[in-house]
């Protein structure tokens, strides 16, 4: 396994061979107003896609509640969005029977940035990525890679595409079948998208860096790690002084903090079904919570401050973090 330092982003894995050549293209870019006051909140669920099933309704029941509280600007889900297998198409019942009749709260009617998940390439990804649905549920906002500027300034919001980075995916893809339609060849589209990363967040000028995935970077839970996002994608990170690395796939709730860096590692995969004591010896220093049940992430933050806790389903705070910088200071 090649192991890169902070230092060796992009330009080393071209010289390694890891990736190829091709034309660059920039990531697409929304903007969210924060609120009046300069705040912004919003909650984070990931791997949620089950009709109902495994406490996904009580997580949604509890998001509603949790967000008419902090009255939340958007929600941003971590992927896996249908289970097992995506999407069939446009017109499958799943949209509406696992999103739009299940979060059905008036403080969840917010715009929902969404990720895929390695569940979502075994259907039919561009169905997810379709504008049909946004005209069925004005709610759904769901691209590949793409750029959030909240506040304007505050904070920026970098969701990467993790699925095609994973190789076990391509190489012992077992019985499932993944959709690779936009993907292929994957040399160019990995090296489009770290480079694309890699540039919005250089030329990024906002107060918090936030970058959000369906896979690990790091985590204690069944799926553990992801060494291709260690050795692609965190080195990016680190580079370019990210606050917090958000990701689901692993069906748990977890904050790891970093003793070689100050990147937070927060895990919101407990959207359904999760998998119960699972989890993997981790250094205490730095496992500053881990939860093998359902639930999901609220984040309050403005220019200086940023608050994050994690509920269960029956919404009792399990865990609380924050944060602060000073106006001005070095990004």
């Amino acid at each position: 396994m090649v192991v890169l330092s902070q230092k060796e982003t992009l330009p080393t894995l071209l010289l390694l061979g890891l990736l190829s050549v091709c034309c660059l293209a920039e990531l697409q870019r929304f903007e969210h107003a924060a609120k009046p006051d300069g705040s912004l909140s919003f909650l984070v669920v990931g791997d949620w896609g089950r009709k109902g099933l495994y406490n996904q309704s009580h997580v949604a029941l509890q998001m509603g509640i949790i967000g008419e509280k902090l009255d939340v600007d958007f929600v941003i889900s971590t992927g896996d969005n249908f289970y097992d297998d995506g999407l069939t198409g446009e017109t499958d019942p799943a949209f509406h029977e696992s999103f739009s009749d299940i979060y059905t709260a008036p403080s969840l009617q917010k715009p929902w940035y969404t990720v895929l998940g390695n569940h979502d390439y075994r259907g039919d990804v561009e169905a997810q990525l379709s504008p049909t649905l946004a005209k069925m549920d004005s709610r759904w906002i769901c691209l590949r890679s793409f750029i959030l500027n909240a506040g304007p300034e505050m904070a920026e919001f970098f969701f990467v595409d993790t699925t095609p980075l994973v190789n076990k995916y391509f190489t012992n893809p077992g019985d499932s079948v993944y959709d690779w339609k936009g993907i292929l060849p994957r040399n160019n589209y990995i090296q489009n998208l770290l480079s694309e990363v890699e540039t919005g967040l250089r030329e990024s000028t906002a107060k918090w860096k936030i970058v959000v995935g369906h896979h690990t970077i790091k985590s204690a839970g069944n799926h553990g790690n992801t060494d291709e996002l260690n050795i692609l994608l965190l080195p990016i990170l680190e580079a370019y002084d990210v606050d917090f690395y958000i990701n689901g796939h692993d069906h748990c709730l977890e904050h790891i903090i970093s003793t070689e860096s100050p990147i937070q590692f927060l895990t919101s995969g407990g959207g359904s079904k999760a998998w119960k004591n699972k989890i993997k010896p981790w250094n205490p220093r730095e496992m500053k919570f881990y939860y093998d049940g359902q639930g999901f992430m609220s984040v309050e933050m403005t220019r200086t401050d940023v608050d994050f806790k994690f509920y269960d389903i029956f919404g009792n705070e399990l865990h609380k973090w924050s944060t602060s910088k000073l106006l001005g200071s070095a990004m």
